[in-house]
């Protein structure tokens, strides 16, 4: 069959579209296998129906060919013809056997113990295979090159409205029966129409026998052995099931500290930073994308430099972790200091802590300009220089000096992410619980966080040991993003935010996650991210330019509306299900959400009054989806 793709760089697009469908007439009339010609036929003339005259866009073209052998192998897997899409009922029933050659099917049990034939007949019928036209070339490459379930290897079997179908089952699943169906074809409508995506391993692994479906987790590393090596483990579990990783190693001591007492004795952060850089490249997200993990240190930390470095071309290799990717915590203080060409002091965190009594990274300035970091900062910086800090505690540099460094990185690397931690936590609706250390990996989360330690260890009268662990705030990132050229043309918002938020949180509970601390951390906080992509799309298609006055009302006005869609269907589901578990005392419960972000017209503060009466469901609600492909 004629590639398509490629065709397109032969021809001459100033003609007319006219000649395109001529030649194309000839071509097809050339083919041996009539049957595929007359199909192929069939899906070219739809595509070229969407074909703008002046700007031809061969990507749907080239899509509905590849759609179109897909169709064709999918018939003959799964053993019917005529239609592109065959039973449904049948497809689940396949693929939740064991295929030869394999030891597990690939859908999970409960997808049939769940539903009847009759509900999955119903559900099949309501599959619409001409949204499938919605993909460009690269989308339905993607879709089926990573996603796509299948029993072996590069073999098509479930094709990708069935995908959308299967992920709302999956979402839905304990729903009320009574209502089910309605919200799983309200889920089903909402991405088949390609109006919002869910995330990643949730495209990839829901329905199937492994894999979990939240996209990124954050762990707290702990300053002992102990802490750095269990917070490996996690990182390696999380990789294996799909899920990116966020490390914050703030809190463990720098190069020269001491260790039981002996100073200089500490390698600092660049070994155990390592560790977790081949902990990233040795295990992979299920093979299908390589394993990531971003790792945050302070702009205060004594190894602050040397962090900077670590994927810089330069240098001796043994102190590199070229595979993970940094970011930079950075307080208020340290920006005034780069601002006004000041001091800045790098202070050992472990030092601080066993001199002090205190740990710097605890704190945050509550206010602008005034607060409890700068405060504890002060107290370290008098303690440096009267002597209360031993030599190798700290180090005075030029702020500007770090900043350089910072900067340096970035236009090689590419890197270190940006954390403003102090505004963050002024903006954490949970702070009566805990504080924000870091972000993840793709930087778009911002929720609590704190170490998990162990507390005790001792062996059982059969001789086994048993270690106990206090789990801390392990972050869990469960996301999905609307598409906003498409949801803004077709003004669905008010639609389609309801049924996304109830699908993320159902993510929560269906979940199974491959580190416990984190599915207790899920279940305290509820956290969700609703996100949003194709901004500059949208601009593009509104003809308005980027950093326009237009621009930024635009994005004012809309995100506002996104934001109170988003808030109110939390309230709504709480009604229904309940609060998450720390809402009392949270700035949701307080009003103190709304005072901070001046939302106080009526309709701001009759949703504040709501969500005081009768709860919120999810404790973080929204983030700043990342746009790509990994």
């Amino acid at each position: 069959m004629l590639q398509l793709a490629s065709l397109s760089k032969n021809f001459d697009h100033t003609l007319h579209m006219d000649k395109y469908k001529q030649r194309f007439q000839k071509w097809l009339d050339r083919q041996t296998d009539v049957s595929a010609a007359q199909t192929s036929k069939k899906l070219i003339q739809m595509a070229l129906e969407n074909v703008d005259i002046d700007a031809p866009d061969w990507t749907f073209v080239a899509a509905t060919e590849l759609l179109n052998s897909m169709y064709q192998e999918a018939q003959i897997n799964r053993g019917y013809t005529d239609t592109s899409y065959g039973p449904f009922y049948d497809l689940i029933k396949q693929l939740s056997s064991v295929q030869e050659g394999q030891r597990y099917p690939v859908y999970k049990a409960e997808l049939l113990e769940s539903y009847t034939k009759a509900e999955i007949e119903e559900l099949g019928r309501s599959i619409d295979p001409e949204k499938d036209k919605l993909f460009s070339y690269i989308g339905i490459y993607l879709l089926n090159d990573r996603y796509l379930a299948r029993p072996e290897k590069n073999a098509v079997y479930e094709l990708p409205q069935e995908r959308f179908m299967i992920i709302a089952m999956e979402i839905m699943r304990n729903e009320p029966k009574d209502k089910r169906l309605d919200l799983i074809k309200e889920a089903y409508w909402a991405m088949s129409n390609l109006y919002m995506t869910v995330a990643t391993p949730t495209l990839s692994n829901a329905g199937k026998t492994h894999g979990q479906l939240s996209s990124c987790f954050i762990d707290a590393v702990e300053d002992s052995i102990d802490g750095i090596y269990l917070s490996n483990y996690d990182a390696a579990k999380v990789s294996k099931f799909g899920g990116g990783v966020g490390l914050y190693v703030g809190k463990i001591r720098s190069l020269g500290s001491d260790i039981r007492g002996f100073s200089g004795n500490s390698s600092g952060t660049t070994p155990w930073i390592r560790l977790f850089n081949q902990t990233a490249v040795s295990v992979d997200q299920l093979g299908q994308r390589k394993g990531a993990i971003a790792i945050y240190l302070d702009a205060w930390h004594k190894d602050i430099m040397s962090f900077l470095d670590l994927k810089t071309q330069n240098g001796d290799d043994r102190l590199k972790a070229h595979d993970i990717f940094t970011g930079i915590c950075i307080p208020d203080l340290f920006m005034e200091a780069v601002r006004d060409r000041k001091e800045w002091y790098l202070f050992d965190p472990h030092s601080v802590k066993q001199n002090l009594g205190f740990s710097l990274e605890d704190f945050y300035d509550e206010k602008k300009g005034n607060g409890s970091f700068r405060k504890h900062y002060a107290l370290a910086v008098e303690a440096a220089e009267h002597g209360k800090l031993p030599s190798y505690a700290y180090e005075k540099v030029q702020a500007i000096d770090v900043m350089k460094g910072i900067m340096i990185s970035q236009l090689e690397e590419g890197t270190p992410y940006m954390f403003y931690r102090d505004e963050v936590n002024r903006k954490n609706p949970n702070r009566h619980k805990g504080m924000i250390y870091c972000s993840n990996l793709c930087t778009e989360i911002a929720q609590n966080l704190s170490p998990t330690s162990i507390t005790e260890e001792y062996e059982t009268e059969d001789g086994d040991i048993v270690i106990i662990r206090k789990s801390g705030d392990f972050v869990v990132c469960n996301l999905s993003s609307i598409n906003l050229p498409r949801a803004i043309e077709a003004e669905v918002l008010e639609r389609l935010i309801p049924i996304q938020v109830r699908m993320l949180d159902n993510v929560i509970d269906i979940n199974t996650l491959p580190v416990k601390q984190a599915k207790i951390s899920n279940q305290r906080y509820r956290a969700i991210g609703l996100g949003t992509f194709g901004w500059h799309h949208l601009l593009a298609v509104k003809k308005i330019y980027w950093e326009s006055e237009e621009a930024i009302q635009l994005a004012d006005s809309l995100y506002e509306t996104i934001a109170y869609l988003t808030i109110q269907a939390s309230c709504e589901l709480a009604k229904e299900k309940g609060s998450y578990r720390y809402f009392e005392g949270s700035d949701w419960q307080t009003g103190h959400y709304f005072e901070l972000r001046d939302y106080h017209d009526q309709k701001w503060n009759e949703l504040k009054q709501n969500i005081q009466q009768n709860g919120i469901r999810n404790g973080y609600l929204m983030a700043v989806a990342p746009n790509s492909s990994k």
